[in-house]
């Protein structure tokens, strides 16, 4: 067995989640620049956010049916060219709905690559290897997200050097679109890298090109192993082929009710506790504290590493203590650090000294702000209001973060610690192991089909959190946003604890027995 080469094609496939990571994460940088330079709504904001998500969905429909057809490597290859397209799309974007449309290319390279690169991954490793490797997708994952938040940081730094090669690039002027488009190197990278890949063995087992496939097991196997799993993979299609077609009734066979029930719940509660609330408005959210545009971005990096490092605890332990008492810990953790964030939004007060409002000279009118003066608001929501109203929704959206720094009182800790006790919870708990159990609680014949119902749901609701977020924050505040999403948690906790079977050690069989009741 040639070890070294496996791991080598894993890790250069596994790159497309590096990248999905990066795309989907990276726009948390930029809303705060975009919102004032395009005038945008705050469903407009949500919208540059959550877009990509939506055609990311719609490639996930289609990049299994495409890979088939044309070949995993193929498809790979184009989802890395149109991360490229959307990298520099984006950069360049001179209106909104110009950022949009490439977003939206980019997604279509998220959600190919989402669904590709651990199939490829899978058909390619040697069996006894397979979960390590696959796995390396969703360490890429996450490595990109946390490599997003840390360039960000670091652009926002090089436009404060006064060094000639910076103010060449322009970095301070170009600020966001130099975060959108470092996305290209990568994408380039990636690109090249897949023409040292081969096409996939299974892939080319199924389209009657044995010589080829034999000879790519081969190197990964050594020839009489990969000779062996060539047969099993031969008469495993054949078989296959002569199965009919599951239809989407079956999934809502009564039999299947508890099972079905189960897994869209699941898939609702990955999301609609907030996660991507978080990952895609992290800075956004550390702003409201009123620690600055440098500290929050700072603090977003924080964010990527405590998932990082979590989600490998969650790989290690998910075999070790199961799926159940994982979900019930995280749960708990996602709830209680929502309650958190919601009471210290909440405890939190805003006031405009006379001293303050002479320190906001150099961006405001400070006879606009005299109505306000020494006044004591309760609320986010109130202090929000009168201050758009005092100086206009254009002067609002550019140093909304500004005002609010030099007029809160607030205990900036228990924010911090609310979030990164929520990223913690939800990335050793139900982050990763949603797909676990996906895996396992559908019957063997229809699982392929409720996994693509779930995941379709799960998407859904993702674009959804994301496209929602800043018109809650603008509408609702952010201790009611959070305090929802804390009930959420705890509802999702109630539900695992009473209708959630352990999966761990029992078979498929012996789980379909427990789930399925004819």
């Amino acid at each position: 067995m040639n070890l070294k080469y496996s791991v080598f094609v894993s890790l250069i496939v596994a790159l497309g989640g590096f990248l999905m990571g990066f795309d989907a994460s990276v726009i948390s940088g930029v809303v705060k620049f975009i919102e004032p330079q395009f005038n945008l709504t705050k469903i407009q904001l949500g919208w540059a956010v959550s877009c990509l998500t939506l055609t990311a969905t719609l490639a996930m429909l289609l990049a299994g049916p495409l890979s088939d057809k044309f070949g995993r490597r193929t498809i790979l290859k184009y989802a890395a060219a149109l991360y490229f397209i959307s990298a520099i799309g984006s950069a360049i974007a001179p209106s909104f709905w110009f950022l949009v449309i490439a977003r939206m290319i980019g997604g279509f390279g998220v959600g190919a690559s989402l669904i590709i690169a651990p199939i490829y991954i899978a058909e390619i490793s040697p069996a006894k290897l397979r979960g390590t490797m696959v796995s390396f997708n969703q360490l890429n994952i996450v490595l990109g997200i946390s490599i997003a938040f840390f360039t960000n940081y670091l652009i926002l730094q090089l436009g404060k050097s006064n060094a000639e090669w910076i103010n060449l690039l322009q970095f301070k002027a170009y600020n966001w679109r130099w975060m959108l488009g470092l996305e290209a190197i990568p994408a380039i990278l990636y690109f090249i890298l897949l023409f040292f890949v081969p096409r996939s063995p299974r892939w080319l087992a199924m389209n009657g090109m044995d010589d080829e496939a034999l000879e790519v097991m081969s190197k990964s196997l050594g020839n009489d192993e990969a000779k062996l799993q060539l047969k099993s993979i031969s008469q495993s299609i054949n078989s296959s082929q002569k199965d009919e077609k599951i239809s989407i009734k079956e999934l809502f066979k009564p039999s299947l009710k508890l099972v079905l029930i189960i897994g869209v719940v699941i898939a609702i509660t990955q999301q609609i506790t907030g996660i991507n609330s978080v990952f895609f408005y992290a800075p956004m959210i550390f702003e409201q504290t009123g620690i600055g545009t440098d500290a929050s971005f700072s603090q977003a990096i924080l964010v990527g590493v405590i998932n990082l490092v979590f989600t490998l605890f969650a790989i290690w332990l998910v075999d070790r203590i199961g799926r159940k008492p994982l979900l019930i810990f995280g749960l708990t953790g996602i709830a209680i650090s929502m309650f958190i964030l919601s009471t210290g939004f909440g405890r939190a007060t805003y006031r405009l000294s006379e001293k303050s409002i002479q320190e906001c000279i150099a961006f405001a009118n400070t006879n606009d702000l005299e109505a306000m003066k020494n006044i004591v608001f309760q609320s986010d929501l109130e202090f929000n209001k009168a201050l758009e109203n005092s100086i206009g929704s254009k002067a609002f959206k550019e140093h909304q973060s500004d005002f609010i720094s030099k007029a809160i009182s607030i205990n900036p800790w228990m924010v911090l610690v609310g979030i990164l006790g929520f990223v913690a919870s939800f990335a050793i708990s139900i982050g990763p192991v949603m797909w676990v159990l996906f895996s396992e609680l559908f019957p063997n014949q229809i699982r392929g089909l409720a996994i693509s119902f779930v995941g379709l749901i799960n998407s859904g609701i993702s674009f959804l959190v994301q496209l929602v977020f800043p018109w809650e924050q603008l509408n609702f505040g952010n201790a009611t946003t959070f305090l929802i999403y804390g009930i959420f948690g705890a509802l999702g906790l109630v539900f695992v604890i009473f209708m959630l079977p352990e999966t761990k050690g029992k078979s498929l069989e012996e789980l379909e027995l427990i789930l399925v009741k004819e």
